[in-house]
């Protein structure tokens, strides 16, 4: 099977842009984890993957902190929590 047609744009912000943005969701955020509340080790989330289309957007990000992040994408803690 063959895709026809022109690829969905994504838009995906250079470096410097993302920091930014990575930045003003943390404060938006509280600078909390907005799975369980911890103020450690924080992270920003993409709801929509990247790699299923999804964009760096303020809609698009959230803040968890590193466990709960991990939890997200399936991946287990190797510091046992």
């Amino acid at each position: 099977m063959s895709f026809i047609g022109p690829k969905p744009v994504r838009l995906r912000l250079d470096a410097v842009a993302y920091e930014s943005l990575r930045q003003w969701v943390l404060r938006r955020d509280g600078w909390r984890c907005q799975a369980c509340g911890t103020m450690s080790n924080l992270e920003v989330h993409h709801k929509e993957f990247r790699s299923h289309s999804g964009h760096d957007s303020e809609e698009n990000l959230i803040t968890l902190c590193n466990a709960c992040h991990a939890c997200v994408h399936g991946h287990a803690l190797e510091s046992g929590q």
